[in-house]
């Protein structure tokens, strides 16, 4: 299937690993333009350079942290500057922050809303005019399963996740007017620096498809999703291929979650 990424400039947030850096590597692998950004330098360069060798192409990199919203209208500004429009975001910066209720400081509240509803809020407002002036876009807010059903102790994580469902789905009826698509996609379990690290800890004796059958044994496809699986979908999303697709969010849990 021709996705019709070509030439299309895209932004990713949380883009030095995991799902943020092969949404990145799939979106210049199907022809398009991409602004990675992360706080973290370093892993940014690194990011960059590993996608400049698996494909041929540059990326533009943008140290960012979007809690800040300044750094948000940076990244923005600079991907204009630098390719002279803006057809796609994925809002993919986040961190991991489960405790019991009782045991959520003020202060760890606010970071974690900083970060995954109020850093893709900030780089959304500097982008939409860009997108209207090119006459259409698609934004992807990636949240998690569990903001559908919130177990115990799993805050503030499963809060602002859950805002992040109320974004989308607000955002798509205020900006399906200006052919602006805006869907989220809900992570269920999926390979990462943390699973691995879970994994050399617990069963360093196991292959990795072993172990990720082992602790996939209650999801119904049987194992840990792959990066890779995550960005296929979101590629997906952001492309002309879903151009009838908005308002809506796309579960990548193997069948996992206990909602739609």
């Amino acid at each position: 299937m021709d996705l019709q990424l070509q030439g299309k400039v895209a932004i990713v947030t949380g883009a030095s690993k995991g799902i943020g850096f092969y949404t990145a590597l799939q979106l210049v692998k199907e022809g398009a333009h991409v602004t990675i950004c992360a706080r973290g330098e370093k892993y940014l360069e690194v990011a960059a350079a590993s996608i400049k060798q698996q494909t041929g192409a540059d990326v533009l990199a943008v140290p960012a942290d979007v809690t800040k919203e300044q750094d948000c209208q940076a990244v923005i500004e600079k991907t204009i500057a630098h390719y002279g429009k803006l057809d796609i975001l994925v809002n993919n910066a986040g961190t991991a922050a489960a405790h019991p209720f009782e045991q959520v400081a003020t202060a760890l509240w606010q970071t974690d809303l900083d970060v995954k509803l109020f850093g893709a809020i900030h780089c959304a407002k500097y982008a939409i005019p860009h997108m209207k002036q090119a006459g259409g876009g698609s934004i992807v807010n990636i949240t998690a399963v569990l903001a559908k059903t919130p177990p115990a102790s799993s805050l503030p994580t499963t809060v602002s996740r859950a805002a992040g469902l109320a974004l989308t789905k607000a955002m798509s009826n205020d900006l399906g007017a200006y052919n602006i698509r805006v869907n989220a996609v809900c992570i269920g379990l999926i390979r990462s620096d943390q699973i691995e690290k879970c994994w050399q800890a617990q069963a360093p004796q196991l292959s990795w498809e072993e172990y990720s059958e082992q602790v996939g044994q209650s999801i119904p496809l049987g194992r840990i999703g792959s990066t890779e699986e995550a960005a296929n979908v979101i590629t997906f999303l952001v492309s002309d291929a879903a151009s009838y697709v908005t308002g809506t969010t796309v579960n990548i849990d193997g069948g996992a979650g206990s909602a739609l």
